[in-house]
Order: structure tokens, then C-alpha cells, then sequence
């Protein structure tokens, strides 16, 4: 086999599109090690003397409260986005493996596309990473929680820990979403490039089952935090939730398959034709349903917890004299709010194109056997109709389950305050980017001729 280099860089030039996404999320994943790098280096390099003038909490516990779980689910975009870009070129590495590609390079040549594409957002990470860092410190000083004598360093340091953390994390996610490829015969490799497996692993079971348990945990740890301590159930009940979706993605197809058999009726019968196709595509292929489904539940679930939570814990404090939760840590929700908002739209949008895309061969078959353009378009609006319920309400779940912690621990009951018309505009937001994302991908993928379709290259 040629050297891996090469070989990966051509893939990547060729299929620029596959590797769009694993970019996005590498960009994010950057640019917030490099904010919250930034922050904890500001803090370090300032006199104690000066950052004692400040009110609230330091830098440091900003930076930590906020970049624990906003890394958290950045990794978990990169994950996403990595087995997608493996996902569209799975034939080309089939291919190198019947022409006598060893485990070892076929590995290797992933691990290149990874260090490559995260080298090539690099600059742009840092530069954005270091622009937020300076707008988020100018907003605290605004409002009182940094003095002006705080500034960010200007060394390199957070920007270098920053990439190597992403080189880390992106080279483990690689091992992974490599590692079925590489272990299968040659033969077998080709062929498994056109399938779906219908079983989930036990492996991938177990892992999803222990991250269950530790999401319990998480949100039991949450409950039983005392009043005075509400900024801590918070960050524990958000860390539940984040691990809870982590929980999800790895029981996905089992979960999303369940609930989808619940929904499929009400959409077969208000859209006999298309609903029927479209419940059936989900159902039988759970794997690409379950890479639909868990990023509309991770911007549901998170969005939904920081919501409730907030609205949650500024009852609490109008109800509590001495004040749960101050104007500035409710600041904070917010900011963080939008942060993870941003994360998770971002995976969506990303996820839904690559599995809307990658469907090309199957539209063209479609037309070749009578369906229309608009027909497949129905098909597919009905698919992104089931794809945003399910989502919806996996995501609902972990946000209530999430919010229920936190509201134990901040009111003493277990029966959160909840925003209803802020949490129907989430569940709207997400059926427009779902609905957006499938649609205008399905459009452009269904344009050119349907033999040459049908006969082409999946990507």
C-alpha cells in the first residue's frame, strides 16, 4: 500500500463535503479550549491583590463551570462528526482493504485525516477562541465579576494545549470509528460498505448501560445537594444530562427504534404513501435513524435543562429571602445556554446533511422505479416530521429527568418551573433546522440524471 499521507489528503481533496463537519466540529472543539484556556491563563498571570477587587466568582470558576460541560459536548460533535466522515468514504476504505491494506494502515491513514483536518483549522480556532476570550472578559468587567486590571496573556500556551487536547481526543475517537473496518476480513469489508447491521454490539451496550447508571448517579448526587449549594446541583444535574445523551448515542438505535414504532402510526395514517415509506426507511435502518435522531435530542436535552433550570432557580429565589441564585449566576445560564445552543445546532445541522446526502444511490433507485421528485421530497418530509419527534422526546425526557434533580435540590420538590412557550420554541427551532437540513440536502442530492445517480459514487 502507497504511503498513508498521500493517500488520505487525496481522499480528502476528493471529498471535501465528507469532511466538512469533522472541520466544524474541530473549529468549535478549538475555539473553546482556547476561550477557557485563555480565562484560567488571565486569572494565573494576575495579582492576587487585583483579582480580589472583584465581586463573584474568580475566572478560574467561570472557566470551569462553563468549559466542563461546553468541552464535554464539543467532544461529543467531534465523535459525531468523525464517524460520519468514515462513514462516507467507508467504500473507498473497503476497497483498500481487498487491494491488501493491512488493519494497521488502514488505521493509520484515519489517524492522518484527523491530525490533517484539525491542523487546518488551527489558526482559525485559536483566533476565534482568543477573540471570545477577550469579548466574555470585557462582559465581566461590565458587570462587575473582573477588574480592569485583568487581561489575556498573550502566549501561545492555551492555543497549544487547546490542539493537543483535540489531537487527543479526535485520535481516540478515530480508533473507534475505525476499528470495524479494520477488523473485518477483506472481503467481508466490501460488502459491509452497502449494509447496515441491525444488531447493536454487546460492547456498545454495555458502555451505553454504565453511562446510564453514571448519569443516575450525576442527577442523585444533584438532588441531594443542599439549597445553599445550588450552583453545584446545577453543574451536576447539566453533567447528568450531557452523560445521560452520551447514554443515548450508544443505545440509540435500540431507543430510537422503540419510540419510532410508537410514532409510525399517527404518520402512515395522515400520510398513507409517504408516511408508510418513510416509517419503514427509519425503522429498518436504525443505525442511520440513530445518527438523525441523538443530535436533535442533544440540542433538545440541553437547551430544555438550562431552561428549566434557570427559570427554576429564579422561582427559588424569589421564594428564598436570603436569594439561591443571584442575577449574575442566572447571567451565566444564559451564557452557557446559548454556548451548548450553538454546540448542538451545529451537530445537528452537520449530521442531518451527512445522512441525508449520503442516501444519493437510494433516491435515484427510487425514481427508477416510478417515484416522482416531489414524491421522494414527501417521503423525506415525513421522515424529518418522525426524526424530530423522536428526538423531541428522548431529548424531553433527559431534560426533565435533569430539571427534577435540580428542582429537588433548589425548591425541595421535585416539579421544576417550567417555560412553556421558551421549550415549544426549542421543539420548533428543531423541526426547522431538521426540517431545513433533510429538505435542502434531499433537493440537491435528487438533481441530475437518476441512472447515473444509481450507478455513481454513494458520497
Amino acid at each position: 500500500m502507497a504511503p498513508a499521507v498521500p493517500i488520505a489528503l487525496g481522499q480528502m481533496r476528493r471529498r471535501p463535503g465528507a469532511f466538512a463537519g469533522l472541520a466544524a466540529a474541530l473549529f468549535l472543539a478549538l475555539a473553546t479550549l482556547t476561550l477557557f484556556g485563555s480565562l484560567l491563563a488571565a486569572d494565573v498571570t494576575t495579582a492576587a491583590a487585583v483579582r480580589r477587587t472583584a465581586t463573584g466568582p474568580s475566572l478560574t470558576v467561570i472557566a470551569g463551570a462553563f468549559g466542563e460541560i461546553a468541552v464535554l459536548v464539543a467532544f461529543f460533535v467531534v465523535v459525531n462528526a468523525l464517524g460520519f466522515a468514515l462513514r462516507q468514504q467507508h467504500r473507498e476504505l473497503a476497497l483498500l482493504r481487498t487491494v491488501a491494506a493491512t488493519p494497521r494502515q488502514t488505521r493509520r491513514l484515519v489517524r492522518c485525516q484527523v491530525v490533517a483536518t484539525a491542523l487546518l483549522v488551527a489558526a482559525p480556532g485559536w483566533g476565534a477562541g482568543a477573540v471570545a476570550a477577550r469579548l466574555l472578559l470585557a462582559e465581566l468587567r461590565r458587570r462587575g465579576m473582573a477588574t480592569a486590571g485583568v487581561r489575556i496573556p498573550g502566549t501561545a500556551v492555551p492555543g497549544l494545549v487547546a490542539l493537543a487536547a483535540v489531537l487527543v481526543v479526535g485520535l481516540a475517537a478515530s480508533a473507534v470509528a475505525a476499528r470495524r473496518i479494520s477488523r473485518i476480513a477483506p472481503a467481508a469489508a466490501l460488502t459491509a460498505s452497502s449494509t447496515e447491521h441491525g444488531r447493536t454490539g454487546v460492547p456498545r451496550l454495555s458502555a451505553g448501560v454504565g453511562a446510564l447508571v453514571g448519569g443516575g448517579l450525576l442527577l442523585r448526587l444533584a438532588a441531594t445537594r443542599p439549597q445553599e449549594q445550588t450552583d453545584k446541583a446545577g453543574q451536576a444535574a447539566l453533567l447528568g444530562a450531557v452523560v445521560l445523551l452520551g447514554a443515548l448515542a450508544l443505545a440509540g438505535p435500540l431507543a430510537a427504534r422503540a419510540v419510532t414504532a410508537a410514532l409510525g402510526a399517527p404518520v402512515r395514517a395522515l400520510a398513507p404513501g409517504a408516511g408508510w415509506l418513510a416509517d419503514a426507511n427509519l425503522r429498518g435502518y436504525a443505525r442511520r435513524l440513530s445518527s438523525a435522531v441523538v443530535p436533535v435530542a442533544l440540542l433538545v436535552g440541553l437547551s430544555g435543562t438550562m431552561l428549566v433550570m434557570t427559570r427554576t432557580a429564579g422561582h427559588a429565589t424569589d421564594a428564598s429571602a436570603a436569594g439561591a441564585v443571584s442575577a449574575t449566576d442566572v447571567w451565566l445560564r444564559q451564557a452557557e445556554l446559548t454556548m451548548l445552543t450553538c454546540f448542538a445546532a451545529v451537530s445537528t445541522v452537520n449530521t442531518l446533511i451527512a445522512v441525508t446526502a449520503e442516501r444519493r444511490r437510494e433516491f435515484a433507485l427510487l425514481r427508477l422505479v416510478g417515484a416522482t421528485r416531489p414524491q421522494v421530497l414527501r417521503m423525506l418530509t415525513a421522515e424529518a416530521a418522525l426524526t424530530t419527534a423522536v428526538g423531541v422526546l428522548l431529548g424531553a425526557a433527559v431534560a426533565g429527568a435533569a430539571s427534577a434533580a435540580f428542582s429537588r435540590a433548589a425548591t425541595g420538590s421535585w416539579l421544576p418551573s417550567v417555560p412553556v412557550a421558551d421549550c415549544c420554541g426549542i421543539a420548533a427551532g428543531a423541526a426547522a433546522l431538521t426540517a431545513v437540513a433533510v429538505l435542502a440536502t434531499g433537493l440537491r442530492t435528487l438533481r441530475g440524471p437518476a441512472a447515473e445517480l444509481a450507478g455513481g459514487d454513494r458520497g
